[in-house]
């Protein structure tokens, strides 16, 4: 078999010849049926995928996609075979020329290794096209040469570097600019000059691309309004961020609208939370304004928890000056040693209901409203919610229902209770249970006048209620209590029409505490209970029979105060 660019009695390849594998064979024919070199028809096997290299070391592909290795021939010695023949003659390239040297004439090749003869060596020898081959290596005619004129081509200009390949086509237009949109582009929209000077590439509608697109007005227009629409935007919200931040607070002007409405201020709220509740119920226009009114206005810290009757749509000044006026506050006031009774008539008064309405409520529903556990534990209690209306300052205006306005009363009683631990206090004084602490503490609500009266005060009743003291055996006699179970205030009671009462709550009659507490007690009452004297007290009398408390340790001692009270209101 005829070997690949050898001659017919050619010994075969040796692995070090230059020739072998890689080697420098550059007329290699890509298609086997090609036309030989001396018209002949000669096969030639698949050769190996090889990497093809131009003169400057870029690699290209063969005939066939595969790459074939391309040796530079200035520099390097190189040994080119003589065609037909067996015998290889080498060859060996000067180094690379300088200018002013003497060229040695050159045996010269062509595109497919075959002699042209010698010409002179050129200082950066010519690269072929890389393209211009294409046609023939894909399978077409390529033209034979040799016997012809044509053999021996003069050499092409020497090239620095490979022809660039042309771009690929699109159907989008890159613009001028190789990728600049045209919109953004110099040049007016007429244009379209089919004229490419200096760029090499020709025209582009020649090489299938689309023309340019014009650019529309449209575009223009939708730029400009988002940009203004941006701008304004940007100074809207920037004048609104000075506003909030430096301008004046939005206010409503005068004194409000005829329209009312009741506006309910929580105990411990401060300005900036009664403002965001006035401006929920449309008072104000701005928490901001409220709180800067209130902090000009002298009393403006002095607006208490409560219900107040405003109007709409009022200055933020009006309306702090309406709040300090007793006149618009809708609340219900419980009074330190106040009763229930009392309680429920103001609330019916506050709410605008019939009399008797909270009290008929209070005493079916009682058990809905939040009383501690160890409450109402005497069947004999007259009111389960004696004593669980704490005092202070409750909302109570028209609209609203009894059992909201004792709901609130009693949820703060059981937090206090809850928060002086009256059940282990209970023990220590050695009382049956909370209840009776309170109830104690009513009793010193009810008799004493001062902080330290109810310290002596909550002493009587304790070493009273001792059965085996030999002064009072265990009988409190408090004409409070005698009052409390009549429903009156009254000092002057005489001797008969106590001891012939014998009701539960008749401390006259009856020993120990009475059922449940007589009233609310206030702080005041509660400490004092909670830490009483040890004095030896069992005795008092209010001399003045109003606010003048006296008290006495032994019976003799309480009979002089008793004359004292005789002489003071002419009995």
């Amino acid at each position: 078999m005829t070997e690949y660019g050898r001659g017919q009695d050619s010994e075969p390849w040796h692995p070090e010849d230059p020739l072998y594998g890689d080697g420098g064979w550059e007329g290699q024919q890509a298609h086997t049926g090609q036309q030989a070199a001396y018209g002949g028809q000669q096969q030639y096997p698949q050769q190996p995928q090889q990497q093809h290299y131009d003169e400057w070391g870029h690699g290209r592909q063969d005939a066939y996609g595969q790459p074939q290795q391309q040796y530079q021939q200035q520099g390097q010695a190189q040994q080119y075979q003589q065609p037909g023949q067996g015998q290889q003659y080498p060859h060996q390239y000067d180094q690379q020329q300088y200018p002013g040297h003497q060229q040695q004439p050159q045996q010269s090749y062509d595109n497919n290794g075959w002699a042209t003869g010698a010409h002179q060596h050129a200082q950066y020898p010519n690269h072929p096209d890389p393209y211009g081959q294409q046609a023939a290596a894909y399978g077409g005619e390529q033209a034979d040469y040799y016997g012809t004129p044509d053999a021996y081509p003069p050499p092409e200009p020497p090239s620095r570097r490979q022809a660039e390949p042309e771009p690929p086509q699109t159907d989008w237009d890159p613009g001028p600019d190789q990728g600049e949109h045209a919109f953004f582009a110099g040049g007016d929209d007429d244009d379209d000059s089919d004229d490419d000077p200096g760029d090499g590439r020709g025209d582009r509608r020649s090489r299938g691309g689309k023309p340019k697109k014009r650019r529309s007005g449209c575009a223009c227009l939708v730029v400009s309004l988002v940009f203004a629409g941006g701008v304004a935007g940007v100074g809207y919200f920037g004048y609104q961020f000075y506003q909030d931040r430096f301008g004046s607070a939005p206010d409503f002007a005068g004194d409000g609208t005829g329209e009312t409405v009741t506006v309910e201020i929580p105990k411990g709220a401060l300005g900036n939370e009664i403002g965001q509740r006035l401006k929920q119920a449309g008072v104000v226009k701005s928490v901001d304004a409220f709180v800067a009114a209130q902090s000009q206005n002298p009393d403006g810290k002095s607006i208490q928890a409560g219900a107040y009757l405003l109007h709409k749509e009022m200055s933020a000044e009006s309306a702090v000056e309406m709040m300090l006026d007793p006149k618009s506050q809708n609340n219900v006031l419980v009074k330190p040693g106040e009763r229930n009774v009392a309680v429920y008539k103001a609330i019916d008064e506050q709410l605008d209901l019939s009399a008797g309405t909270t009290k008929k409520f209070a005493e079916k529903e009682f058990k809905s409203l939040g009383l501690p556990s160890w409450a109402n534990d005497n069947s004999e209690i007259k009111d389960p919610l004696e004593g669980f209306l704490y005092p202070g300052t409750y909302p109570a205006a028209k609209g609203m229902k009894p059992e909201t306005v004792l709901k609130d009363m009693v949820s703060r009683a059981a937090s206090k209770y809850k928060s002086l631990d009256l059940e282990a206090k209970a023990k220590a004084l050695k009382l049956d249970s909370p209840l009776q602490v309170i109830t104690v503490a009513s009793l010193v609500q009810a008799e004493g006048k001062t902080d330290d009266d109810y310290r002596k005060m909550a002493e009587v009743v304790y070493n009273r209620l001792d059965r085996a003291n030999p002064e009072t055996y265990g009988l409190l006699q408090f004409d409070s209590t005698f009052n409390y179970l009549k429903g009156e205030s009254n000092i002057d009671i005489s001797e008969d029409e106590i001891n012939s009462n014998q009701d539960p709550y008749n401390t006259y009659t009856q020993k120990g505490l009475p059922p449940g507490p007589i009233g609310n007690p206030g702080d005041g009452a509660l400490k004092g209970t909670l830490n009483p004297t040890d004095q030896g007290w069992y005795y008092f009398v209010a001399v003045d029979g109003v606010s003048k408390t006296e008290f006495a340790k032994t019976h003799a001692d309480f009979q002089k105060l008793k004359d004292k009270f005789n002489e003071s209101s002419g009995n």
